[in-house]
């Protein structure tokens, strides 16, 4: 216990470098404090590796002092690079924005706004009502809000429209999303009671019109968000699902998740429904993402009948939910890029899906030849075919041709040299396959080529 260094002489070996220059000093303090409170317990359990003597000891805390710090800025939110060839990446921030959301972010947040003020009657106005004719136009929806993502539209949906009620649902569509939150638990969150029918790869319609009784308030239907069911399968048309509801008066909410605009036919992802699609079958409403396919901010956005929308807007929980101005900027950009004729290839997700494989394929060797310059003999960097993924809870099982490169050859494992390039400014996100670090240009701007090669050259010619 005497070898472990005082906070103080910690602090005063950081400042001696240039670790302890980058962050300010308390968080250096948090950071300390956490390492010796950590040594303390180790020593005291018998079962530390820190070595023998009291100067082995306290080098190989002040080693894990300075690994401690080091981590600091890659707790921080910052840039990536995403060459996973997962265009929708929930852990790295799903899609990015197209720079008229960006432009527009940045003119209404160091400033006021009419976030809540009617300019024409000079009087308190509501906020979702700046994106709700665009949102109809687009849908053809009678009414429209937005909240803060879509997790939270379905909730508000659940809770509006089957409060103390049930809602039946397929159980093959009962669906888990990142992070653990399962659709369940939204409704149980919700005060609904869940009713499952039919069986994991079949539900019938019959199932859904078995399971109706006086206390049913709402039916379900939830969209494969990130997983397919082959072989012997048999679902509910949503078409199918509205026509039940409406014999018996009963509301249909249709989560569709992942929000596609554009004919999909165009993004070669057959299969898919888009919102208008789902609207049209006459549900009653629908909840989508503005962060996936729409390829906007994170937000939840429920469009639908006049009557429903309306009566989830006043529910108690929209406060709770809403959405800021910024959210509200940039989802009013992104969907007025949808409006403008063709602009919808100034959206990122939607370019990255339709980038020719011609194009990748050159980037990719200038890229190669670039890198290969710059490192020399330091590993082996070929372009190479591969597969890319739109992710996010869309389009489950499709795959995209892609290009990219492959590197081998280097002078440590594939995980400690992707942990090096994930350690760079800025980090570089690939994928490994065995010994192979992949990185996939599909996902990666053409405007940012160089900065790839340069953040994958400083760490190979370091690692040389």
């Amino acid at each position: 216990m005497k070898a472990i260094p005082s906070v103080e002489s910690a602090l005063k070996h950081l400042s001696s470098s240039a670790l302890g220059k980058n962050h300010p000093r308390s968080m250096l303090t948090r950071s300390v404090q956490r390492v010796l409170a950590g040594a303390r317990a180790s020593i005291r359990s018998g079962r530390h590796a820190y070595g023998s003597t009291l100067e082995e000891i306290r080098e190989s805390i002040i080693e894990e002092v300075e690994r401690e710090v080091r981590t600091l800025a890659l707790r921080a939110l910052v840039p990536v690079l995403n060459a996973t060839g997962v265009i929708l990446h929930t852990n790295l921030g799903r899609s990015p924005l197209p720079a008229a959301a960006i432009e527009a972010i940045g003119e209404t947040a160091g400033a006021y706004s009419n976030l809540e003020f009617d300019l024409v009657r000079g009087t308190r106005g509501k906020r979702d009502l700046l994106v709700l004719d665009a949102l109809c136009v687009l849908t053809g929806a009678e009414d429209a809000l937005v909240v803060n993502n879509n997790a939270a539209a379905v909730l508000l949906a659940i809770n509006t429209l089957a409060l103390g009620r049930e809602v039946i649902v397929s159980r093959g569509e009962l669906i888990e999303i990142g992070g653990s939150f399962r659709l369940p638990e939204v409704l149980e969150r919700g005060g609904a009671t869940m009713v499952e029918v039919g069986t994991t790869n079949r539900t019938s319609l019959a199932d859904f019109e078995g399971a109706l009784n006086h206390r049913t308030g709402a039916l379900l239907s939830a969209h494969w968000s990130n997983y397919s069911i082959e072989g012997f399968v048999s679902r509910v048309d949503v078409r199918d699902l509205v026509r039940l509801g409406d014999r018996y008066g009963i509301p249909v909410i249709h989560d569709l998740g992942s929000g596609v605009l554009v004919d999909v036919d165009v993004l070669n992802m057959p299969g898919e429904m888009t919102v208008g699609e789902s609207v049209s079958a006459g549900a009653h409403v629908v909840t989508f993402s503005g962060d996936k396919m729409l390829g906007g901010p994170q937000a939840g956005i429920a469009v639908g009948t006049v009557e429903t929308i309306a009566r989830m807007r006043r529910n108690p929980l929209m406060r709770a939910l809403r959405p800021g101005k910024q959210i509200l900027a940039a989802l009013q950009a992104t969907l007025g890029l949808y409006l403008d004729g063709g602009r919808s290839t100034e959206i990122p997700v939607l370019r990255m899906i339709g980038v020719s494989l011609e194009e990748l394929q050159a980037r990719s060797e200038k890229v190669a030849a670039g890198l290969q310059e710059r490192v020399g003999k330091a590993a082996d960097i070929k372009v190479r075919e591969l597969v890319a993924r739109v992710g996010g809870g869309a389009a489950p099982g499709s795959e995209i041709p892609s290009v990219g490169l492959e590197l081998t050859n280097f002078s440590c494992s594939a995980g400690a040299f992707s942990a090096k390039l994930r350690a760079g400014r800025p980090p570089v996100i690939g994928r490994i396959v065995g010994e192979t670090v992949l990185l996939d240009l599909r996902t990666v701007p053409a405007e940012q080529d160089s900065v790839l090669i340069d953040a994958v050259a400083e760490v190979l010619m370091n690692d040389a």
